[in-house]
């Protein structure tokens, strides 16, 4: 791991906590929200406050998520708004404190000047013992204040201002008057500068959660289901019907393919597509020969042909099916039948342009896990557990290649591959076509697109 840290492509961008204010805010708000200090004069924290160094002090990498549900932050300044979530047990809590921190921008930034920002990501559940918990996990809202209270005293003297100027006796009331004195020491002029933080609920009805071995819930799609590539035996009973694991392509197709939430990646340009594909099967390529031995760093694309030449017997069905899909691009030749039964067919696929576009590529990187790039790019849990057991040479090669081609210009290359990544305004869902009637919901698929 010490290779990717060294390159900023793990624990990269993290806020550094290094003045002795700010190790005392943190201390502060650590304590408020659960009892325990550090004693570290400097340390790193993601966008929720999450600490790896204090982590390991406390031997409790969960100390601000503990089970894994109602993820508590800590905010010491706005820079934490471009910082990762690390140990993420749920793919929209970074989007949610993202989408908190900008809508309160103003405030934070305040608050912040003199103090701590704690809060919690609150829903009703307090404990996924059983993979149908995962059901009401349905909505999340922010609760926050800083450590001194300032919001909640703000409020109340709001309040008290208002008794003032409209009650009849409120210019004589001397307690009243009082107590607003001495709330105002500790808010400022909440007339003039209000400090009040938007109350914020998220809907959550698609997204993937790490608990159970990672599981993915599409509730809110015209056809339902959990997908579990790790496997579903031990799941249980579950309140959706369909419940898909990675020895199910036909019926993951399937699924994708009713609720129009994948496409074809040579429906966009077709010498991008052609490019995208062929790094793929580079990938692929040195996932088949890095075990073999030899130095993969800075191998130029003549390179990587002598050395699919030499080792053609040891690759995959994936690369010889993304070859042929190549030569049709570029040059018209016969169009290779791709299902969804080939190892090569996740491949082949990109997320539609939906609000779950982000969720899709993540299921696809772990569907197609040999393309290193797009499982570093959009399952980065995935991509780091696998990481460490990859041979010298693939790690080496990966690591070079996100470092040359991906980490200098990163919208870019998102942009490419993906086509519509990160838009700024939400896009309309696609109607999706009932065609249930005709093949049945979940029957076995031989698609070509």
């Amino acid at each position: 791991m010490n290779r990717l840290i060294k390159h900023g492509l793990m624990f990269g961008n993290l806020f550094h906590v290094a003045s002795p204010a700010l190790v005392e805010r943190y201390n502060r708000a650590l304590e408020h929200l659960t009892g325990k200090r550090t004693e570290l004069t400097d340390f790193h924290i993601d966008i929720s406050g999450y600490s790896p160094e204090v982590g390991d002090e406390l031997n409790d990498h969960l100390y601000l998520n503990h089970q894994g549900v109602n993820r508590q932050f800590i905010l010491l300044s706005m820079e934490q708004q471009t910082a990762p979530l690390l140990h993420m047990k749920f793919s929209t809590s970074r989007d949610i404190l993202k989408d908190f921190i900008a809508a309160n921008e103003a405030q934070l930034f305040a608050l912040t000047a003199r103090d701590a920002v704690a809060g919690e990501l609150v829903n009703s559940v307090y404990d996924v013992s059983t993979p149908a918990r995962l059901f009401d996990y349905r909505r999340v809202e922010i609760e926050a204040d800083t450590t001194a209270g300032t919001v909640r005293d703000a409020e109340r003297l709001g309040g008290m201002v208002e008794r003032f100027k409209t009650e009849p006796d409120g210019w004589f009331d001397d307690v009243l008057i009082a107590r607003m004195i001495e709330l105002a020491g500790k808010t400022g002029d909440v007339v003039r500068n209000p400090v009040r933080l938007r109350q914020m609920a998220f809907d959550q009805r698609n997204f993937w959660t790490a608990h159970f071995g990672g599981m993915y819930l599409f509730q809110d799609v015209e056809h339902p289901a959990v997908i579990a590539p790790a496997g579903k035996d031990h799941l249980g009973e579950l309140p959706l019907e369909f419940v898909f694991d990675a020895r199910e392509p036909n019926r993951i197709a399937q699924f994708l393919t009713l609720n129009g939430l994948a496409e074809p990646i040579f429906e966009g340009p077709k010498d991008w597509a052609a490019a995208i594909l062929q790094q793929k099967m580079d990938f692929i390529l040195v996932d088949a020969v890095a075990d073999q031995g030899g130095d993969l760093s800075g191998a130029s694309r003549a390179d990587m042909r002598r050395l699919a030449r030499r080792h053609a017997s040891a690759l995959p069905e994936e690369w010889h099916a993304l070859n042929a899909l190549i030569n049709w691009i570029e040059t018209g030749s016969k169009w290779p039948l791709i299902t969804s039964d080939d190892p090569a067919y996740f491949y082949t696929l990109r997320a539609s342009n939906t609000p779950d576009a982000a969720l899709v590529n993540m299921l696809l990187a772990e569907l197609a896990p040999k393309d290193a790039r797009q499982m570093f790019i959009c399952h980065k849990e995935l991509f780091y557990k696998t990481y460490a057991a990859w041979p010298e040479a693939k790690k080496a090669y990966v690591v070079d290649f996100l470092v040359a081609e991906y980490q200098v210009d990163k919208a870019g290359a998102r942009d490419t591959l993906f086509g519509h990544d990160a838009p700024m305004e939400e896009p309309a869902r696609k109607p999706v076509p009932d065609m249930s009637a005709r093949v049945g919901p979940w029957g076995a698929v031989r698609r070509r697109r």
